[in-house]
């Protein structure tokens, strides 16, 4: 696949670079740049990051971090199977924790819920970081959702990271969810408060939290293009709704 002349390769984490240095100089080069273009497009294009991801894989697939990188863009395509044998496989080389939770959320997409929850309760979750530990959270409380138990859902994700005023890296994630999950069991009141408090911790707009709030405000934002045609003669003027919803808890994070 084509690598932009931008590209470079000196873009990856220094622990990748490290990681690569095992290979010969210019292989490691080749590596270096399918994994840039795996991390450019793996949000806006996931299928052209994982096109990348497999020229990675075939070019080094003794590589701990191609191998995960593999499986984030199998993950982001919705391919959980390949993502999951990826993710093991990156766990064996390392022997971290730290992809536990996005392996319990494959267990997830491949309709294994139940499992999901198991890996919830392994001890492995002791051994992760904080954001670890409420990525664990969000997707037990998925798994909940996935098998109908909202109730469980919602008491789930109580915590007290749900609970404290300080805003981290997970806060805005972690109040979208709970406010969801209020949502799906019919408490609207308390739903909104959540989304409320998902758009104050929402600064660098991960979630559609704001939206959603509108939503129940029944607020409808006028589409600025509609507005210009309905000033042409015979064109009616045309009012869009609030933007789609973000998909429910129960699906993949």
């Amino acid at each position: 696949m084509p690598i932009p002349e931008d590209v470079t390769g000196d873009e990856i984490d220094k622990d990748v670079r490290q990681e690569l240095q095992s290979l010969p100089k210019t292989l490691a080069e080749d590596v270096a740049k399918n994994l840039v273009m795996v991390a450019r497009l793996i949000d806006e294009d996931p299928e052209g990051a994982y096109g990348y991801s497999k020229v990675a894989l075939r070019l080094a697939s003794r590589v701990a971090a191609v191998r995960e990188a593999a499986g984030f863009a199998a993950y982001a395509t919705q391919k959980y199977s390949e993502a999951l044998a990826e993710f093991r496989a990156a766990r064996r080389m390392t022997g971290t924790v730290e992809l536990w939770p996005v392996m319990a959320d494959c267990e997830r997409g491949l309709g294994r819920p139940e499992k999901a929850l198991d890996m919830a309760g392994a001890p492995e979750v002791h051994k992760l970081d904080k954001a670890g530990q409420v990525e664990m959270r969000l997707v037990a409380a998925g798994a909940r959702r996935d098998m109908g138990q909202l109730d469980a859902a919602i008491v789930t994700l109580q915590s007290p990271e749900l609970a404290s005023n300080s805003v981290q890296p997970w806060t805005a994630r972690l109040r979208y969810a709970y406010a969801d999950a209020l949502l799906a069991a019919g408490r609207e009141r308390e739903a909104r408060e959540w989304f409320a408090k998902a758009v104050e911790a929402d600064r660098d707009g991960s979630t559609d939290a704001s939206d959603r709030l509108a939503e129940l405000d029944g607020v409808e934002f006028v589409d600025a293009l509609a507005e210009d045609a309905s000033d042409e003669p015979g064109e009616p003027g045309e009012t869009a709704g609030s933007t789609d919803a973000s998909p429910e808890d129960g699906d993949k994070h």
